[in-house]
């Protein structure tokens, strides 16, 4: 079922590029309940079709806003304390079906696709800290730029990053800051020109885990041309790495999981 979620979640725009209603008949999207539940997510169906999937979307869009549903089911089915959640957008989600042998036992993908950091943020306790993992992975960043969740600045950026990092450190759990991956054009706001943002936040996130004592993961350094764009042959549309860009991102990101596990309570 967790594949069908992500074949259905990773599409070329982000899944929260364009509004949409839910239809008024499907049983599944009923008016959520009034107030504070017990129960307040969607039950997923055993075989969701693309049509539930995009009505999901639509409701999210007016009920879960950070989409605090959206893995409250896999969470509950853990069987033992991970070792690494990776937390981040589309690229972290499409890491799991890009390269699954990256997610030995132990390793969980908390990626959400079109998310920006203060949706992380407001799911970081229960996607992260509940789950007690020894070590956080963070990369984060495409689409505040973008501005999918509308106007922000790279001091909300900066302030949203701190505040992961600070619940981590305050429950004893090592973080790796991942490196805001490498893009010239976003298809979804082709208006948007992220380079120097790109180059200056990658700049301060480097330079804020050398001051914090984190593992900075620098995945653009072998993903970009010389100009900061995506490396064609690693990308189907100049964002979201394919197969061949997972494979270069491993092993920096092994690397990191050596280094953070030993910093690790």
């Amino acid at each position: 079922m967790h594949r069908l979620l992500l074949a259905a979640l990773l599409l070329p725009t982000p899944a929260l590029a364009q509004p949409a209603t839910a239809p008024a008949d499907d049983k599944a999207f009923m008016a959520p309940p009034p107030g504070m539940v017990d129960a307040p997510c969607p039950v997923v169906p055993a075989e969701p079709d693309p049509a539930w999937w995009k009505a999901l979307g639509a409701y999210n869009r007016n009920n879960d806003w950070p989409w605090l549903c959206r893995y409250v089911q896999d969470n509950a089915a853990l069987k033992a304390r991970p070792t690494v959640v990776f937390m981040g957008d589309s690229i972290t989600e499409g890491w799991l079906v890009r390269d699954p042998a990256m997610f030995t036992p132990g390793r969980i993908d908390r990626g959400i696709s079109g998310q920006t950091t203060p949706q992380m943020l407001l799911r970081f306790w229960q996607d992260v800290i509940a789950l007690k993992p020894k070590v956080v992975h963070i990369m984060a960043g495409t689409n505040d730029l973008a501005g999918n969740t509308g106007p922000n600045s790279p001091e909300g950026y900066r302030n949203n990053m701190r505040a992961m990092v600070d619940l981590a450190r305050a429950n004893r759990i090592a973080v790796i800051l991942g490196s805001i991956p490498p893009a010239a054009r976003f298809g979804w706001q082709p208006a948007v020109e992220p380079l120097r943002r790109i180059a200056e936040l990658n700049v301060w996130l480097k330079a804020y885990a050398a001051e914090r004592h984190l593992v900075y993961a620098d995945y653009h350094a072998v993903l970009a041309t010389p100009e900061g764009a995506m490396k064609p042959e690693l990308s189907p549309d100049g964002v979201h790495p394919n197969a061949a860009g997972y494979k270069l991102m491993r092993p920096i990101a092994e690397a990191a999981l050596k280094a953070a596990l030993k910093t690790a309570r």
